[in-house]
């Protein structure tokens, strides 16, 4: 599980930052590729990476300015051309469904999969037996939405050693007792695997939240998250000018990770007008109120690891 940020800017394009998008890299869990927003240019920054459009399954739209959605009607298109088949499922505000059948009718794109847009609301959004995403609205000029994806609890690991204390030594129903079946021994016993399995490991949580003014509705999206992914358009000195523009400061961003109680902070949505020499300032102001903090650049990546694990 990887985060790889293919924009950090906020509102227009800048020669250290594109616009806004995000890919998480579900690899190694599901063989996809899940993109949060997708801003001009988007198709284009991931030549730069390793991700194939054609295994990414869903897209997340948090809300419908244009340096979060340009970029889609393009990436739709590529996706096809370069032999994406397999079905595609878009979530966001209501109207996306709209800007989707429009810029595609218009331009005349036919796509040789199908593209499912679901308008979302609070609440579960998706969930099948490995990760389940929430949505809850923000506070930002137009509907703007959070996502919390929850990676659901793995089973825990056979105990091996409880098995060979107790005479049972390793073999085909080793696989079924870690299953948690129940296995009928060649000495007559019969055993429960329910017995023999550890504790489940936790799932990994990550919030990405979408352009938003400082809410409480940030604070439950990020609530013990291993991961938050929050906007920082503003310095700390013009925290007036984001809540007018209905945006966050760096040290907004920090005390929505302090008070969730979030593992790591990833800070993005930069103003162009900080300069590569300004992120630095940026950073210490953040790092004044949650210290594991880090300020995400295009191409950045992030490894998210199980709490105890170094990211790598």
């Amino acid at each position: 599980m990887e985060l790889v940020f293919l924009g950090t800017g906020a509102g227009i394009p800048a020669k250290e930052r594109n616009v806004s998008s995000i890919a998480l890299q579900l690899l190694e869990e599901r063989s996809e590729t899940w993109l949060f927003d997708c801003g001009e240019a988007t198709q284009h920054q991931i030549l730069h990476t390793s991700i194939r459009p054609r295994r990414i399954e869903k897209i997340f739209i948090t809300h419908l300015h244009g340096d979060h959605i340009f970029g889609l009607p393009g990436l739709l298109g590529s996706r096809s051309f370069q032999g994406g088949e397999t079905p595609l499922t878009i979530y966001g505000p209501t109207g996306l469904k709209e800007f989707v059948e429009v810029t595609m009718r218009v331009s005349r794109t036919h796509l040789r999969y199908p593209v499912n847009v679901v308008e979302v609301t609070n609440g579960t959004i998706f969930e099948d037996d490995q990760f389940r995403v929430e949505a809850s609205l923000l506070a930002h000029g137009i509907p703007s939405y959070g996502y919390r994806i929850i990676e659901k609890d793995l089973p825990g690991t056979l105990l091996v050693d409880k098995l060979k204390q107790e005479g049972i030594s390793p073999g085909p129903h080793f696989k079924k007792l870690k299953l948690g079946e129940i296995v009928n021994l060649s000495d007559g016993r019969v055993i429960d695997g329910k017995d023999y399995i550890g504790v489940p490991i936790p799932g990994r949580i990550i919030t990405i939240l979408g352009d938003t003014r400082f809410t409480e509705q940030s604070v439950t999206l990020a609530n013990n998250a291993d991961v938050l992914v929050h906007e920082a358009t503003f310095s700390h000195e013009e925290a007036q000018l984001a809540h007018e523009y209905f945006h966050s400061s760096t040290v907004q961003a920090a005390n929505i990770a302090k008070q969730a109680n979030v593992e790591k902070l990833l800070l993005t949505h930069i103003s162009s007008r900080y300069q590569k020499e300004d992120t630095l300032q940026l950073l210490e102001e953040a790092k004044q109120v949650f210290t594991n903090v880090e300020i995400a650049h295009d191409f950045s990546t992030y490894r998210v690891q199980r709490r105890g694990k170094n990211n790598s």
